[in-house]
């Protein structure tokens, strides 16, 4: 993330940490992402059998927007938030920030879990607290990285960073199978699961992780926060609406509001650039950019990103609507299988994560990030 980038960029340790502290860092910073990666996916694949708790049919085409934002709200606060919140990390303290996203996140995760209603209350009740839960959920992305940043040495922060996007991307699988495992069974424990752990994690953040980092006062950039988050979060929800029905029509490209809202988006955005190179404290340096490293390095995770969320959404799809029905499983028995035939992405990740990490700190990142994407490109054509 760019915000991780930044942090990375601006880190500079008043004092270096004991040497097991680097551990405890490690360690609790890979369970705050890994739990919030499960979430964003296990709610994906669980989506059928919530919706029958709820007892509202999501393909109703009064119902789609349900559908829609049950997936996307979460994941939409996050992107919107997850700068501003780094930026409050390096003002306040990465570890405060880190600290309370761990709290906000587990008690959206009990408030879920404690759902009574049905129907369209019941469904706004969920989007609603997935929506606070991502507030958590940038809170936790925003800061980690950093945390992690102060607490390890230079040679040593590749095998630490590997690890935690180990939690990162094999979170986001390990969730498609604890989701399909659960929910059969009951689908509030799709959100009950993460509660011992958020609990534990939070209590365990404020005891044991401290800030090595140096905080500075600074002024908070107003209209780039505004310009950004209203400008994001149009541009997404004309991209969410754009792909629903409208008229007679299979798609709403051609719908009047998805055209305001895409182009309005995109307008606010180039404002909140302009407004960058203007602030004497923006929220986002644009000149980093400049830095050929930065830039490539930026554009190659959002692209692998897009490739790979692409793939799990699509197989994910696929497998519980078209291919699992048609070779004889029942809908109640889909989100199950569908998690068991993702599993081999879930090892593959798991197996190269740390041993690119440790790679990259001995003979740098360069081959192994194009390496990588040179392997996957191919792997994920049919």
């Amino acid at each position: 993330m760019a915000v991780a980038n930044q942090s990375l960029a601006g880190a500079s340790p008043q004092s270096a940490p004991p040497s097991r502290y680097k551990w405890i860092a490690l360690s609790n910073t890979t369970l705050g992402v890994l739990m919030v990666t499960i979430n964003q996916s296990i709610v994906l694949i669980a989506l059928p059998d919530v919706f029958r708790g709820i007892h509202l049919n999501p393909l109703d085409p009064g119902n789609t927007g349900y559908l829609l934002w049950m997936m996307m709200g979460f994941m939409v606060v996050t992107a919107v938030l997850v700068v501003m919140f780094g930026r409050l990390g390096d003002m306040f303290g990465r570890v405060r920030m880190y600290n309370l996203g761990f709290a906000v996140f587990s008690i959206c995760s009990v408030m879920l879990s404690l759902t009574w209603m049905d129907g369209d209350a019941g469904a706004m009740w969920l989007i609603g607290w997935r929506i606070v839960q991502g507030i958590g959920g940038a809170l936790l992305f925003a800061n980690s990285t950093a945390i992690l940043t102060d607490a390890f040495p230079v040679r040593q922060r590749g095998t630490a960073l590997g690890i935690n996007s180990i939690a990162a991307i094999a979170g986001s699988f390990l969730g498609l199978v604890i989701g399909g495992v659960l929910a059969p069974v009951d689908w509030k424990a799709i959100f009950l699961v993460s509660v011992p752990f958020g609990v534990f994690g939070t209590i365990w953040a404020y005891v044991k992780l401290k800030d090595n980092g140096v905080r500075r006062r600074a002024r908070m950039d107003w209209w780039g926060n505004a310009t950004f988050a209203v400008g994001l979060i149009t541009l997404l929800v004309g991209i969410t609406y754009g792909i629903q029905p409208y008229g007679t029509g299979v798609m709403g490209w051609g719908n009047p509001w998805v055209i305001a809202a895409l182009g309005g988006g995109v307008l606010l955005l180039a404002l909140f650039a302009w407004i960058e190179t203007r602030v004497n404290e923006p929220l986002f340096r644009l000149s980093l950019f400049r830095s050929r490293a930065f830039l490539a390095g930026n554009v190659a995770s959002l692209l692998t990103a897009l490739g790979r969320g692409g793939l799990q959404f699509m197989l994910i799809i696929w497998l519980q609507g078209i291919w699992l029905p048609l070779h004889g499983y029942s809908f109640e028995e889909t989100p199950l299988w569908a998690g068991i035939y993702m599993i081999p992405l879930t090892v593959g990740f798991l197996l190269s994560a740390p041993v690119s990490g440790w790679l990259s700190d001995r003979f740098g990142p360069r081959m192994f990030t194009v390496g990588g994407a040179l392997v996957t490109a191919p792997a994920s054509t049919p």
